[in-house]
């Protein structure tokens, strides 16, 4: 005999109904694990991002502080020049200058006036 649903009638949301629900369950929950993931790949990367821009903030610093000894080191070389330039004495007056001597050997040789020999002698007298 075969039962008929009459009064009785269903009992529950049957197989379809179920699997929908099931389904819309499933389906919520990936949607709110997706949702999950991103927020969280994003708050990520703005750490991420935030961590380099410090590292890049001391690297500059620590870059500015080498500059700020160098030029403390330049003006040191500047200073210390400029004392040994006004210490060394200067040349007497009634000395000839050695580069000027030097020089006009030098066009004497080039406007033929003077071999390579005798440029040599000429040079090596007024080095000695």
């Amino acid at each position: 005999m075969m039962r008929r649903r009459g009064a009785m009638g269903r009992r529950g949301p049957g197989v379809v109904g179920t699997v929908a629900r099931t389904a819309v369950v499933v389906g919520t929950a990936t949607a709110v694990g997706h949702g999950v993931d991103r927020r969280m790949d994003r708050k990520d990367a703005a750490k991420a991002q935030h961590a380099e821009a410090e590292q890049a903030a001391l690297q500059s610093q620590d870059e500015i502080a080498d500059m700020q000894v160098q030029l403390a080191n330049m003006q040191a070389q500047q200073t210390q020049a400029a004392i040994q330039a006004q210490a060394a004495p200067a040349p007497p007056a009634g000395a000839p200058d050695l580069m000027a001597k030097l020089q006009q050997l030098a066009q004497l040789k080039e406007s033929g006036a003077l071999n390579e020999t005798e440029y040599a002698a000429a040079k090596a007298k007024l080095l000695a």
